[in-house]
């Protein structure tokens, strides 16, 4: 029989950019097809060659919603793949928003690179289109969460909730007799809304593949500095700016605002969601929760479902630019939510240029910062930053709250791998910035006693 290989085309040596492609013969199935985000030297590697012909790759398992793990889709149907994209209900319509708006903010990029003349492509053009989001989708196939599917000639997979965001899984794969376990991102416990990761599945893994992106630290509990930073920029007439992931993260803001309001820790202000996507997946969470899905916590359905958990009585909706432009130049104090969660793209950039050159503002970081991305320079320090091909100053507050991630830490990976009932085989650790995942590697071999590595871009593993 020929050799079963696994191949790491992304999310090695780095933490975005998730693909891994399984091969045996003439079969190749994809774990994952995610877009590289954060440094430009990462983002360029959207257009270099797959190092496959799409066209030969027989299916795609998709382990949730996040661009980094779904955004190279259309670029791959756009280039041949005909496949089918077997993922979760919940992603199904997420990963549909998603990248619908990603195409629109790629083709509005360009246009207004053109207009502007600060790109250096000549003239300026989008990875994708709507119409090649609107062809994939197309390939979409639902399926249920432990329902051992077949996607190509002798491989299997079965999706298990993962507890990162709605809809997330970690997929085991049965591969020509191989069993190989991909994480996804790995959830916490901790979770407001979403019930728990599950155990990892008994019998013995030929591989694990994990996630690393907090691999090298520990979350800090809840702090009050992010109701601090609410109540000082309040207190100077000044408002809040936070940029946040549209799918979750907006959703666990909003959670704590209420909370907050209700506690009497924050003022009552009003409170703006300013981003289309993170607003109908505010829809999809509301309608989890009123059909009492598994994936949302018994207590929480109970406690929520008919009302809605995300309104603390002053949150605004903001569907349309225009309504966007209203609080481009706030100047009464309230809160801003607005996608994306690095400040890499969407309504956000338009607030941050708006309110980093004004002292009494503050910009609150509440997620990830990837290199490379004006999220990350923020909370380096810089005191300008490029936006729209001019420098802008920062003169507003930069606050960062870790307390919020969704992200399992190392303690938490290392709990979960720990759920096994035989060690598995060998570790591969990837989606980590350089230097993390090899720590946790490390770590992972120093206390699960099995085989551990961070493979490089591009690498090429018999199992």
């Amino acid at each position: 029989m020929s050799e079963v290989a696994i191949e790491f085309l992304g999310a090695a040596g780095t933490v975005t950019g998730s693909r891994f492609l399984l091969t045996c013969g003439d079969t190749k199935v994809m774990i994952d097809c995610g877009m590289f985000q954060g440094l430009k030297e990462l983002r360029l590697k959207n257009w270099n060659p797959l190092g496959i012909d799409p066209a030969e790759i027989d299916a795609v398992v998709l382990t949730h919603a996040h661009l980094d793990h779904c955004g190279y889709l259309p670029k791959l149907g756009k280039d041949g793949f005909a496949g089918k994209v077997f993922l979760t209900e919940y992603s199904a319509k997420l990963v549909e928003v998603i990248l619908r708006d990603s195409a629109r903010i790629q083709t509005e990029d360009s246009k207004y690179a053109a207009k502007k003349g600060f790109s250096k492509h000549n003239p300026p053009e989008a990875l994708y289109e709507e119409k090649d989001v609107e062809r994939v989708i197309q390939q979409f196939v639902s399926t249920e969460f432990g329902v051992r599917t077949q996607v190509a000639k002798e491989t299997f997979v079965t999706l298990r909730p993962s507890g990162h965001i709605l809809g997330a899984a970690f997929v085991e794969v049965e591969f020509f007799g191989k069993r190989i376990l991909f994480t996804g991102d790995m959830g916490r416990n901790e979770h407001p809304l979403l019930a728990p990761p599950g155990d990892i599945p008994g019998g013995i893994f030929d591989a694990i593949v994990t996630e690393s992106t907090y691999g090298d630290r520990e979350h800090v509990a809840a702090t009050t500095n992010f109701e601090d930073a609410i109540n000082r920029t309040a207190a100077r007439g000044g408002s809040i700016l936070i940029p946040a992931f549209a799918v979750d993260r907006t959703e666990v803001i909003l959670i704590r605002l209420r909370e907050l309001v209700e506690q009497g820790l924050i003022p009552k202000i009003p409170v703006y969601a300013d981003s289309p996507m993170a607003l109908k997946a505010l829809d999809f969470y509301r309608e989890a929760i009123n059909e009492g899905s598994a994936e949302i916590r018994p207590q929480i359905v109970e406690q929520w479902r008919g009302r809605d958990p995300f309104d603390s009585g002053y949150l605004h909706e903001l569907h349309t630019v225009d309504e966007s432009k209203t609080v481009n130049n706030p100047t009464t104090p309230c809160i801003i939510i607005s996608a994306s969660g690095m400040g890499t793209g969407g309504r956000v950039v338009h607030h941050l240029r708006n309110m980093l050159p004004i002292q009494k503002h503050t910009v609150i970081l509440v997620g990830y910062q990837a290199m490379g991305t004006r999220g990350r320079r923020l909370v380096d320090g810089a005191t300008e930053v490029k936006m729209h091909g001019e420098m802008v100053p920062v003169k507003a507050s930069i606050e960062q709250v870790q307390s919020f991630s969704v992200h399992a830490d190392a303690n938490e990976l290392i709990a979960w791998m720990k759920t096994a009932s035989i060690a598995p085989k060998q570790v591969f650790v990837v989606h980590g910035e350089a230097g993390v995942a090899e720590s946790f590697a490390e770590r992972v071999h120093a206390e699960l006693n099995v085989p551990s590595k961070a493979p490089s871009l591009g690498e090429r593993i018999v199992l």
